[in-house]
């Protein structure tokens, strides 16, 4: 459970990252969240809801932008096991965009 306190009323928009290549799972790990975080009221920004068949480069120019368009963007447990996840790691301490680690047993493989 996330539960992201706020001060405003209005709901943030809130990227998921995470380990998607060589990820069997990351379907259900990302719906799981995307859920979890719709369920409280927030806008959510799903790379795993992208079209396959893209290059790398042109899903991280796509997640990119959503990352400058969140205020918030959520890590999935495995993050660290993905380059783009770690790039994306390191934009945000880059832009200061606010981060929450998401913990829980619906994120495992």
């Amino acid at each position: 459970m996330t539960t992201i306190q706020t001060a405003a009323l209005a709901p943030l928009k809130v990227y998921i990252t995470g380990k998607i290549a060589g990820d069997p799972q990351y379907r259900r790990k990302f719906l799981a969240a995307h859920m979890e975080l719709k369920n409280e009221g927030h806008i959510v920004l799903n790379p795993a809801h992208l079209p396959e068949g893209m290059k790398s480069a042109d899903y991280m120019r796509i997640c990119l932008a959503m990352i400058d368009s969140a205020d918030m963007v959520a890590f999935l447990p495995d993050w660290e096991d993905s380059p783009g996840a770690r790039l994306e790691h390191d934009y945000c301490e880059y832009i200061g965009r606010r981060t929450l680690m998401l913990e829980g047993p619906a994120y495992d493989n």
